[in-house]
């Protein structure tokens, strides 16, 4: 079947919206949401307002400005969830760079034998020094005017202009459990806990990156979570992995080692309580997460 359906005006598109049941109060700011946020995009958020999704038909008293504040908490929701995810990277960053340089030498990385699969580790070998050839920083063009040898930086230098993706297989890469273990233990936690959530990790940042739907977002990737009792075991939703509630819940355990005194928590708080219409259950909060070891202090 060929695509026919023709481009349509931003009046038109708010004719259709009241057509299928969506009350506007005010068409002049309609139509400058519409302008500036894309019709395409604002559907994911007026999706759950839809009676019937066959017809797009939506339920009596859906309103415009109900979908736009959905789509702003949203937005203030993945910066939120950006700020945290750059302390965790930064600080990962610098765990692989010292452990792996104190245990192996400035240069670990240019040693394929520490690493687990020979293919894998030659992909993040070739895309780091093409990284390092487009880099414009000074210690990149310093370290290539001084040394002539080894022909890569030392670890604490390459990290920096490494992607979270891409420190995400360095480290889940590495041959010996004692190498990821060393990087996990400042956060008490597994290596395979961490290797895994970085990996998610990796997938939550492009979605914020490329300005994608965080609420009511089902993710692909299961991460591990922790099995073991205690506050953070305790504080995850198991019954709904797959949701950014748990996402959340980890960070905000990241942040109380990386950042302690750190006001991430209470700006999420705000976040959360300040909702417009966001319904929290659809990002996996289960209904007691008030009294959930995490939250508890904020609330009791």
């Amino acid at each position: 079947m060929r695509f026919t359906k023709p481009a349509t005006t931003f009046d038109q598109q708010i004719d259709r919206l009241i057509e299928r049941g969506m009350e506007i109060q005010d068409r002049n700011r309609a139509r400058h949401y519409l302008a500036h946020l894309n019709y395409y995009r604002l559907g994911a958020y007026w999706l759950p307002f839809e009676a019937d999704h066959a017809t797009h038909r939506f339920r009596p008293g859906t309103r415009f400005d109900d979908v736009v504040s959905l789509y702003v908490f949203d937005r203030e929701l993945r910066l939120l969830v950006m700020d945290a995810i750059e302390r965790l990277e930064v600080s990962i960053r610098t765990q692989w760079a010292y452990r792996l340089a104190h245990a192996h030498g400035p240069h670990a990385h240019m040693d394929a034998r520490l690493f687990k699969q020979s293919e894998a580790y030659w992909k993040c070998r070739t895309s780091l020094e093409e990284e390092l050839r487009r880099s414009k920083e000074v210690f990149v063009s310093h370290y290539n005017n001084t040394y002539s040898a080894p022909a890569l930086p030392p670890l604490w230098a390459v990290v920096e202009v490494m992607s979270l993706g891409q420190l995400s297989k360095w480290v889940s890469n590495l041959r010996h459990a004692r190498d990821r273990q060393a990087i996990a233990r400042p956060y008490g936690l597994d290596e395979v806990i961490l290797t895994s959530f970085l990996h998610h990790l990796t997938i939550v940042r492009n979605i914020c990156a490329h300005h994608g739907r965080l609420w009511n977002r089902r993710f692909g990737f299961r991460f591990k979570m922790p099995r073991r009792p205690g506050p953070l075991g305790q504080s995850l939703n198991s019954s709904q992995p797959r949701r950014l509630y748990n996402t959340l819940v980890m960070l905000d355990y990241f942040m109380t080692i990386i950042s302690p005194g750190h006001h991430w928590r209470d700006r999420l708080l705000a976040l959360l309580e300040n909702r417009p219409i966001a319904k929290l259950e659809a990002m996996g909060f289960p209904g007691d997460w008030r009294a959930r070891p995490v939250w508890r202090d904020a609330f009791s």
